[in-house]
């Protein structure tokens, strides 16, 4: 997925101006003395959100219809896991602009995140500070 390098290069301008560190310094440092995530993981963190508000029934109708849990579907499992049950259907997509919508990328987001996040009685707060030490913890995301 694209995520926007020009406004990673924006953040990382206002990191390097609001903390005054030198253009030559890693900026990753930089952005954890902040604890800002780089803009690729905060768009993974709005899509989750949106998704666990969806869950809970606090999104828009429209929002909510693209998070169907596979347990609501009639879907099972090929094996027997608990953490499956708070898996989301995922749709067929055949081009990248449709992998790049809700519909898609949200359901694929939530289902890779690990199964202590998509506990049920999480509240939207717990759920996001969660999340953010997660992303803070796994780069790669």
């Amino acid at each position: 997925m694209y995520y926007g390098r020009r406004l990673q290069l924006v953040q990382n301008a206002a990191a390097h101006l609001v903390t005054g560190a030198g253009r030559c310094d890693h900026i990753t440092p930089v952005l954890r003395q902040l604890h800002w995530l780089p803009v690729r993981q905060h768009v993974v963190s709005k899509i989750a959100g949106l998704v666990h508000q969806s869950l809970v029934g606090a999104a828009p109708v429209y929002l909510a219809d693209d998070c169907r849990l596979l347990s609501d579907v009639g879907c099972r499992p090929l094996q027997s896991n608990s953490n499956d049950m708070r898996k989301l259907l995922m749709p067929r997509t055949h081009n990248k602009l449709r992998d790049r919508s809700f519909i898609a990328a949200g359901p694929q987001l939530w289902n890779d995140l690990p199964p202590r996040l998509q506990q049920p009685g999480l509240t939207f707060d717990y759920f996001r500070k969660s999340l953010k030490t997660h992303l803070f913890g796994n780069r790669s995301a």
